[in-house]
Order: C-alpha cells, then structure tokens, then sequence
C-alpha cells in the first residue's frame, strides 16, 4: 500500500508541475506510460491463461 500512496503523491506533484511551468505536454506523455504500465500488468496476470489455450 505504501507504494501505491507514492506513486499517487508522486503522479500529483508531476500534475502541478505541468500547471505550474505550463509544460501541458508532460500530462499525455503520463498518460501514455500509465496505460502501457497497465498494459504490461494485465499481461502478466493473463500469461499462464493464454499458454493453456495452446
């Protein structure tokens, strides 16, 4: 749990840095890593699942 509150603080103060030097590219390029990241974990869970339907 703890890494998930980090990660939180972590990912609002990146937001307020974009807001505060108006650099507004930094929110899609958050995005983006935030689904590939989401990506790569549900993968993980459904690997053994894929290799039996083979």
């Amino acid at each position: 749990m703890g890494k998930l509150r980090h990660s939180g603080s972590l990912l609002k103060e990146l937001l307020s840095f974009a807001r505060a030097h108006k650099a507004y590219w930094i929110v899609p390029l958050l995005l983006v890593l935030g689904l590939m990241t989401l990506l790569i974990v549900v993968g993980q869970g459904s690997a053994p699942f894929i290799y039996s339907l083979f």
